[in-house]
């Protein structure tokens, strides 16, 4: 048997696994798919999971998403229906701020269109309170380390600014840390912010400070007028002079601003409603500024000089009462009220009342020739001495008798003469008082000056009937009662024009917002002697400069005929109520033969060199004077000096 028929052998297969004891092997239906043979054992299905019905859990789904919209329902009722009006309240506080629209103040020029004062841009510093918590800086403190950074720019105490920065409450958005600050100081800040903001890291402690526009007062001549002008105060309004007196008009009207803001931010999508400021109204005084730097020169220097207390110039038109002006030693800055002496605040030359002395004499002497008791060439025999009531009284100067005309009792200032002239003015003593009394009243001695200016005092002057026994004599040479020097002037005004006393003036008219100027007031006229007495004691009070026995010779001026009388009184201590020093003075008006300016000259308590009016006020009065006949080009009149005579041989 060959290789090739060799029987095959066969390989066993895999074990079959047994059968189950029992199974019963079925056989194929006939026509049906032949069954697969076995290749291996195949597991059964796992067990189905049937779930439960979802029904109850959607319904407590739906339930509990019911609930939470009806909760949302009710408070939105709440909110829109029962407290709308509540909480729309705190949302218009909370989003909208209102703001003050700063009037800009009007200003103040001379009577020639100078500015005297005016307003300049300027910032109020403001905070919003709230940025400075604890929630929005991510630190404790932050109003400590604000103020620290600002005190030192606004020149305010830290303590201070502290506790406006810190918030008082939810509410409290806004707060004044510095008024009317210089754009230079908002520059600094202004910077200093930008410098903490690009600062990666940290939170900016300045983001809640900002600046609402304003406007500063400001003087450009410094002191220059400065008891006439005033100041104003932190609060904007006037504190002293005409800017106290004429603050409403200068003021204007503030206006307002209010908007939606956001992190101390305005939100312009929002819009605003503003009501505009309306600005002050322009001031125009009377006062020459170029008159009024002369004035104030001449009385600080001398002033200086003398080691006095204080002193005062004022300079009148003699025809309108126009103030040309007023000047007071010592004075102040406006401008840094922080240097300033509060006793040199005022304007001493309508405030302090003072005895005149022999200026004073001139309303005597008006009061002799207008009840026609003498002329200026009566003759007056002037004893050494003389006893009246319970004193025994001299001149200013030890002398024997003197042979004087009326006249020459002015011009040498007698005390005597004046006491003996007057006292024929009534058939008795108490009849003489009244009639003096009457004429001093109507010069405006003891009434207000009608200038209406703030703190004006108005003198003291006693009704006839009370003067004592010593003040029947010393009332007719200028002790015992008591003025202002604008009082002063006003009486030698009051010759200079003919005998009419015109109420003195400081403005000439305001204008207005809308451009239209406004005059003042024409001045109440009072006649108050006739011309004829004026022009006669207008001719006396030349002697008193012109003659060589004169208590004026130092207020000559070249080329000009200059009426004048000196004045040295006891001085009342304010501080003590008794007699201390004296106030030297010096009035008058030139031309005298056609008044144009008067200027009166007062110095209180000189303590070095003389004291005398002749010697310290009469060269004041020529050197400021001159300036103001020269300032508004008055020329000389070219007629020669009354030459009356001052004394008569017996």
């Amino acid at each position: 048997m060959s290789d090739r028929e060799a029987p095959r052998r066969r390989v066993p297969g895999p074990a079959k696994p047994p059968r189950p004891r029992g199974a019963v092997r079925r056989q194929p239906a006939a026509g049906a798919r032949p069954a697969r043979r076995p290749g291996g054992y195949r597991p059964p299905p796992p067990p189905v999971l049937r779930l439960g019905s979802p029904r109850p859990r959607l319904r407590m789904v739906g339930l509990a998403l019911t609930l939470v919209l009806l909760a949302f329902v009710v408070r939105l009722l709440q909110v829109q229906a029962v407290d709308a009006s509540t909480y729309t309240a705190k949302a218009e506080q909370n989003r909208y701020v209102v703001h003050t629209l700063a009037a800009e103040r009007g200003g103040i020029t001379d009577r020639n269109g100078v500015a005297l004062a005016i307003s300049e841009d300027a910032y109020d510093i403001t905070a919003d309170p709230t940025m400075f918590s604890a929630k929005q800086l991510n630190r404790n403190d932050g109003p400590e380390q604000a103020a620290a950074l600002l005190a030192p720019i606004l020149g305010q105490d830290q303590a201070a600014l502290v506790g406006k920065l810190r918030p008082r409450n939810k509410l409290s958005r806004y707060a004044k840390l510095a008024s009317r600050q210089t754009p230079e100081v908002w520059k600094q800040i202004k910077d200093l912010k930008a410098a903490l903001a690009k600062k990666s890291g940290a939170a900016n402690v300045l983001a809640g400070v900002f600046a609402d526009p304003s406007s500063k007062r400001v003087y450009p001549n410094g002191d220059l007028a400065a008891g006439i002008l005033g100041w104003v105060n932190a609060d904007g309004r006037g504190g002293g002079g005409i800017e106290q007196k004429l603050n409403e008009q200068l003021s204007g009207k503030d206006g307002m601003i209010r908007y939606a803001q956001s992190g101390g931010r305005e939100v312009p999508t929002v819009g605003s409603t503003q009501t505009p400021a309306v600005p002050g109204s322009d001031v125009e005084l009377t006062i020459d500024r170029d008159i009024q730097w002369a004035a104030q020169n001449a009385i600080t220097e001398q002033v200086k000089q003398s080691r006095a207390d204080r002193g005062y110039v004022i300079v009148q038109d003699t025809r309108t009462g126009q103030i040309l002006a007023m000047a007071n030693s010592p004075g102040f800055d406006p401008n840094d009220l922080s240097k300033a002496d509060g006793e040199a605040m005022g304007n001493a030359a309508v405030q302090d009342a003072f005895e005149p002395g022999s200026t004073a004499k001139v309303m005597s002497m008006a009061a002799v020739l207008e009840q026609n008791v003498a002329t200026p060439l009566t003759h007056v025999v002037v004893p050494n001495r003389l006893h009246r009531g319970d004193r025994l009284f001299q001149d200013d100067v030890d002398h024997g008798t003197w042979y004087l005309t009326l006249n020459g009792v002015l011009a040498k200032s007698s005390n005597i003469g004046t006491i003996l002239a007057t006292g024929e003015l009534g058939k008795s003593q108490p009849a003489a008082n009244q009639v003096l009394y009457s004429y001093l009243r109507k010069f405006g001695i003891g009434s207000p000056t009608g200038l209406g200016f703030p703190g004006e005092t108005s003198g003291i002057l006693a009704p006839a009937g009370k003067w004592s026994t010593s003040q029947q004599y010393t009332i007719p040479f200028g002790q015992g009662f008591s003025l202002s020097a604008m009082q002063a002037a006003s009486v030698y005004s009051t010759i200079a024009n003919g005998g009419v006393r015109v109420e003195p003036t400081l403005v000439r008219g305001i204008k207005g917002a809308d451009g239209r100027f406004t005059p003042a007031p024409q001045p109440k006229k009072t006649r108050v002697v006739s011309a004829k007495t004026a022009r006669t004691l207008a001719r006396m009070l030349e002697s008193v400069v012109d003659d060589e026995q004169g208590t004026g010779i130092k207020a000559r001026i070249p080329g000009y005929r200059v009426a004048g009388k000196t004045g040295t009184a006891n001085r009342v201590d304010p501080a003590t109520g008794r007699y201390r020093g004296y106030t030297s003075s010096f009035a008058g008006f030139a031309p005298a033969d056609q008044p144009r300016i008067t200027v009166y000259c007062a110095i209180q308590n000189a303590t070095s060199g003389s004291y005398f009016g002749g010697q310290i006020c009469g060269p004041v009065y020529k050197q400021v004077m001159e300036f103001a006949l020269k300032t508004l080009q008055v020329p000389p009149t070219g007629a020669k000096a009354a030459n009356l005579p001052v004394s008569y041989k017996p």
